[in-house]
């Protein structure tokens, strides 16, 4: 199909960058960290009984704001204010990696609009991602570090890369008073410690678990298998 073009909605502090297209129940697509909105390019063709909104969150992609800090609660506040402005009563959201932690939050803040959600390979503790992964945050931020030292302007990357230097602020608590309905799925070969994203699931009441063989945190979006578990979950609320 057709690209759809990209799309802006003002809000109060920031101008949110989405693309949209079909028709049918409202699914909302949440990118992981440091991604945008493209990453979804072939869900449109994956999930065609659906109305997608694909949006790039605050300070990646071609949304933009002015932020000294980020957090993933303020994300998913923004994803609240962006169904608000466009009239969104009702979406399942499918939210991969960051953008599965955003997803959680939105299931926990507004169970009445958000119905269905998918979070993929989500962690809400720094201490869930695995040691390799943690070796290579330290690297990178350290670098940016280094680069602002000496003036270069990496602000932003650093906001959004130590987003994963912290915890997400949702606890196990939280994640127990969850109403809405919650599949969560994780690759075989994930970024992700497995105990943790099981631990996860087994917090929220009622939701589903699945592990997807033969991928990687970085390919489950694309992965057939991930699709089909995904579109199974989804079309039970058409």
């Amino acid at each position: 199909m057709t690209k759809p073009s990209t799309e802006f909605q003002d809000l109060s502090d920031m101008r949110v960058a989405y693309w949209q297209c079909g028709g049918g129940p409202d699914l909302l697509l949440l990118h992981g960290n440091s991604e945008s909105k493209a990453i979804f390019a072939e869900y449109p063709d994956q999930f065609p009984n659906f109305h997608i909104w694909a949006l790039d969150s605050r300070c990646q992609g071609e949304s933009r704001s002015l932020d000294d800090s980020l957090s993933i609660e303020q994300v998913s506040n923004d994803v609240i204010r962006f169904c608000e402005a466009k009239g969104i009563k009702q979406a399942a959201v499918v939210g991969y990696s960051d953008g599965g932690n955003v997803a959680l939050f939105l299931a926990k803040k507004a169970p009445q609009l958000f119905t269905k959600v998918v979070a993929i390979s989500p962690n809400t503790l720094v201490s869930g991602s695995t040691d390799g992964m943690l070796r290579v945050l330290r690297i990178v931020v350290g670098l940016l570090n280094f680069l602002a030292g000496l003036g270069f302007n990496v602000k932003k990357t650093l906001l959004v890369i130590n987003l994963m230097t912290r915890d997400i602020g949702l606890s196990f608590e939280d994640l127990k008073e969850i109403k809405t309905s919650v599949k969560v799925i994780y690759a075989e070969k994930d970024l992700i410690k497995e105990k943790h994203i099981k631990d996860i699931a087994a917090a929220i009441p009622g939701s589903s678990l699945d592990k997807v063989p033969g991928c990687t945190h970085l390919s489950i979006i694309r992965t057939p298998s991930a699709i089909r578990i995904m579109q199974d979950y989804l079309q039970k609320s058409i």
